[in-house]
């Protein structure tokens, strides 16, 4: 799908349930999209502190997953923006996923109300 000039993308890891989910929503109502595996295509520290800025970096930070609670307790107590940066680029498991990019709006998780909504 192109909204303006900017090309539908899906952000995240292939192996993730809630991308599959996502992935086979945009599918079955034909739109198409780019997907960006962070393990396989990269993630980088610009793209990373813009979404942080945008989104904030606390709604970005996976905090429900084995990444993050495999995690020491000293690390997760002292917890800032700086660190949940590092921790993302390092362990993009960390990420909350999907990141759906429209260009014009950017939504992290799978709903599938809110992508209906969006892309209808």
């Amino acid at each position: 799908m192109v909204i303006g000039d900017n090309v539908l993308k899906i952000y995240g890891i292939s192996n993730c349930d809630t991308i599959k989910k996502a992935r086979r929503w945009l599918d079955s109502n034909g739109l198409e999209y780019e997907f960006h595996d962070y393990r396989k295509d990269g993630l980088d520290l610009v793209s990373l502190a813009n979404w942080a800025e945008e989104l904030g970096w606390e709604q970005l930070l996976n905090r429900r997953g084995t990444t993050w609670r495999k995690l020491p307790e000293e690390i997760k107590a002292s917890i800032n923006k700086e660190r949940a940066l590092e921790l993302m680029l390092e362990q993009p498991a960390m990420i909350k996923r999907p990141l759906l990019d429209t260009g014009a709006t950017k939504i992290l998780g799978f709903s599938e109300k809110q992508y209906r909504h969006l892309l209808s």
